[in-house]
């Protein structure tokens, strides 16, 4: 366990997917060791920390705009250092440095050496403006402990990296191919987080049921995760369509604490797009393994991400999509318009396939639009149903928790912090079409 040293102050602001949650809480646990704690606010940190997200455009622009917000703390403060990790980091870094003033630029692979660059900086041994990108296929950040203070929830990284190289993906480009921890190493680290009271453990990885390590798979890790002493519940995010396998299935069922929720990404219902996104499998295919899921695992829960006016897709494919959603009937969905990001394949393809700015917003609202209806229904089907809840935290309105179903399904209703961390039996009581209001029985 760290204990909270006297001295240096790190402020981290945390963008982007579940990875970066983790990765934040990772360096977290390697500042703690340089001597460096976490406060909640900038204004007295001596250390400003944007761990940042790459994966569309949107999210690049708001950082920027929040590196330039977050510059106002340097006045008067000539030892600040700023430095900004993360994919972001890694795809403009020599960028931030030169146009944004930002003293240190760390890639997902160089975090162990970012606490002691920081060190160097602050102690006038090291020169401001220094980047570290250089990716490491060999670096998985074994023996490093994360500090997770936050949360019901705890977050274990499996795998870094990817393979699969979607032509829309950017995410192979600044993390690097897939690596995949120990078991062994996974396992204790399982147990170290049960030991520091969280009993809900979130697998994480890039294409997560890819996982293989000499003669495990997915299937077994997942297996074993789910059989440490005091684990409660397991998740694992984010899986690929194509390994989802009858043995998977099979330890969903037979495991009790695996929770019954599933995300499917399926990103098109045309076939024709698939291929040109390189997805590695066919609508029917991704069909088969939704009939798989539901059919071995009762009470499953699917969700999907979807991207809407990918280069090329016309009218009907656009349909396609429409119709792919309503036959399945996912209980959620994310939903995207295409972002151009330099440096992927897709953006090779040819300029007469780029969907207009107007068609895309257009096609994107009717997807939003008839998932919402999609969702409604179906959580409508689950009111009057009990359900056990984790509760996360307090809701906005006074008197009332906010906590989650095993399938995912977030649920308010009235009770006091101290139940925060505790699981509850709560009878759905209506919905809002994507969120529960409940009673505690």
């Amino acid at each position: 366990m760290h204990t909270r040293p006297l001295g240096r102050r790190v402020y981290i602001e945390t963008y982007g997917c579940q990875m970066n949650i983790g990765d934040t809480e990772l360096m977290e646990g390697l500042l703690a060791d340089r001597g460096f704690f976490r406060v909640p606010d900038a204004t007295n940190a001596d250390v400003i920390v944007i761990n940042t997200c790459a994966i569309r455009e949107h999210a690049e622009q708001r950082v920027l705009g929040r590196i330039g917000q977050l510059q106002r703390h340097r006045r008067g403060r000539p030892d600040l250092i700023m430095a900004v990790t993360g994919c972001m980091a890694q795809r403009i870094g020599h960028r931030l440095v030169e146009t944004r003033g930002v003293d240190l630029v760390a890639g997902p692979d160089a975090y162990r050496r970012l606490a002691g660059m920081i060190d160097a900086m602050q102690h006038g041994a090291l020169e401001r403006g220094q980047t570290m990108l250089e990716l490491d296929a060999a670096e998985d950040y074994e023996g490093i402990e994360s500090i997770r203070a936050e949360g019901v929830s705890a977050w274990i990284t499996v795998q870094r990296g990817c393979d699969h190289r979607c032509t829309f993906c950017i995410v192979p480009y600044v993390r690097g191919p897939e690596k995949n921890r120990r078991p062994e190493a996974i396992l204790d680290e399982a147990r170290r987080a049960v030991g520091n009271g969280f009993t809900e453990l979130i697998l994480l990885g890039q294409t997560v049921n890819s996982y293989s390590s000499a003669d495990w798979d997915f299937a077994r890790l997942l297996r074993e995760v789910a059989r440490v002493d005091g684990v409660r519940r397991v998740r694992f995010t984010s899986p690929h369509p194509k390994d989802v396998t009858e043995s998977l299935m099979d330890v969903m069922v037979e495991e009790r604490a695996v929770c019954r929720q599933l995300h499917l990404p399926v990103q098109s219902g045309a076939d024709r797009i698939l291929m040109r996104m390189v997805r590695r499998y066919t609508v029917d295919e991704f069909l088969a393994r939704v009939s798989l899921a539901r059919e071995r695992v009762p009470d499953i829960a699917l969700s999907t991400d979807v991207i809407v006016a990918f280069p090329g897709e016309t009218a009907e494919e656009f349909e396609a999509t429409l119709d792919l959603m309503r036959e399945v009937q996912f209980d959620d969905a994310y939903l995207y318009r295409y972002s151009h990001r330099d440096g992927t394949p897709a953006t090779r393809l040819p300029a007469d396939d780029t969907v207009s700015d107007e068609v895309a917003a257009v096609r994107l609202e009717r997807l939003i639009e008839m998932q919402r209806d999609i969702q409604r229904g179906v959580n409508e089907r689950e009111v009057g149903t009990v359900r056990e809840v984790l509760v996360e935290r307090d809701a906005r309105s006074a008197g009332d928790v906010l906590g989650r179903t095993e399938q995912n399904k977030v649920v308010a209703f009235a009770g006091e912090s101290d139940l925060i961390g505790e699981y509850v039996d709560v009878r759905l009581t209506g919905t809002t079409g994507a969120t529960f209001m409940g009673r505690r029985v």
